[in-house]
């Protein structure tokens, strides 16, 4: 068959023409690659984390170490009165290179058996060395080697918004860490009736288990002792409330020494002054706690404070009026029976305080060596 010689050569010139296109394409994509260095993005290391994250690493690493794994066991009956082994986890931090550990009273209240897991997971038997229900305090101590303790920093200057860490043992997971702010300095009282003050409330996350570890600032100090939460529901709804470490400090030293808490006493029957009673007294301050009485040889008594000399009635109440008015300790306002409260839980009994007393229309500082007070001593447990 013949073919047409314009058919043929129409086909041909298509053929050289796709030929030619196909190079051309192939050899621009070739040489159109970019053929620099691939640039490829890297995981981030810890080495490239920021500030604030490093500090939070380097606070966990530094403080896990020094916090414990309480488990208490205590002795329940049934029905029949038959004993019933019941178990209770909490946590607490090593104070010290002798194994004492801090915790909460209601951690190892009425524990028959205490038993402390490290962070290395090691276990050891523990003993309760000291307990201050006021405060829901407790020392308990271990031998073990090679501890490491905590750095216990001041709780006095706490501003709300700083930056805090728990570190616990949250339903039984330990070794957990959690962050948040002071949300707010505030008195509060326990579901037992004990109060804390000046509480630090925290939205740092704290749950069941979390009771006893420590709160920390951004430098790993503690600062105070997770102690409750405020729940509907029995978990962190971020409130929570830790016990200044500076009430814990004041009574660490007799907790070890004597198991028991010296409560300090100034050894006075204390009146609260508002502005209304000060004006109708027509004393020299608005404010204060005048001393209605001082109780024979006790601290004031033997500083030469006055109590009252001249009878008086509030409502039907008889009291003596006339007394020095305390309105400072140690240059800190005594405005009401709570400041004195807080002033006393920031001392112990053979520390000498400053006390700023109206007598009259003169003020005078007087040096008080506080005692211990009568009537509340703690046993050991």
């Amino acid at each position: 068959m013949k073919i047409a010689r314009p058919l043929l050569l129409g086909a041909l010139l298509a053929a050289i023409f796709f030929a030619y296109t196909t190079h051309r394409f192939r050899a621009s994509s070739v040489q159109g690659i970019d053929r620099s260095p691939i640039h490829v993005t890297e995981a981030a290391t810890p080495a490239t984390v920021d500030s604030e994250e490093q500090n939070n690493i380097e606070v966990y690493k530094r403080v896990s170490p020094a916090v414990v794994n309480i488990t208490s066991t205590a002795v329940a009956f049934d029905f029949f009165y038959g004993p019933v082994p019941q178990e209770g986890q909490g946590s607490g931090f090593i104070i010290d290179k002798d194994g004492h550990i801090l915790t909460n009273y209601h951690v190892v209240q009425n524990a028959r058996q205490l038993e402390v897991t490290l962070s290395n997971k090691k276990k050891f038997k523990a003993q309760i060395v000291g307990t201050d229900h006021s405060h829901d305090l407790a020392v308990i101590q271990i031998t073990a080697p090679n501890l490491k303790w905590v750095t216990l920093g001041d709780s006095g200057n706490l501003q709300v918004g700083q930056k805090v860490y728990a570190i616990g043992n949250p339903f039984g997971l330990s070794g957990t860490m959690t962050r948040g702010i002071v949300s707010s300095i505030r008195s509060v009282q326990e579901p037992d009736g004990t109060f804390i003050d000046e509480a630090i409330q925290t939205d740092a996350a704290i749950n069941p288990g979390n009771s006893g570890g420590p709160l920390l600032n951004s430098r790993g100090e503690v600062i105070g002792i997770n102690t409750m939460i405020l729940s509907s529901v029995g978990q962190s709804a971020g409130i929570g409330f830790c016990i200044p470490v500076n009430a814990a400090k004041a009574v660490i030293n007799d907790l070890v020494q004597f198991g028991r808490v010296r409560r300090p006493s100034l050894g006075i029957m204390p009146l609260p002054i508002g502005p209304e009673l000060a004006q109708e007294l027509g004393l020299a301050a608005d404010s204060g706690v005048m001393i209605v009485q001082v109780v024979p040889g006790g601290a004031a008594d033997q500083a030469g404070l006055h109590g009252g000399n001249e009878r008086a009635y509030l409502g039907n109440t008889p009291i003596m009026i006339g007394g020095d008015l305390i309105v400072a300790i140690n240059g800190e306002p005594i405005e009401d029976a709570q400041d004195l409260a807080h002033a006393m839980d920031n001392h112990k009994a053979g520390d000498v305080v400053t006390v700023t007393i109206w007598r009259g229309k003169k003020k005078m500082d007087v040096k008080v060596t506080l005692q211990e007070a009568k009537g509340d001593r703690l046993r050991r447990s």
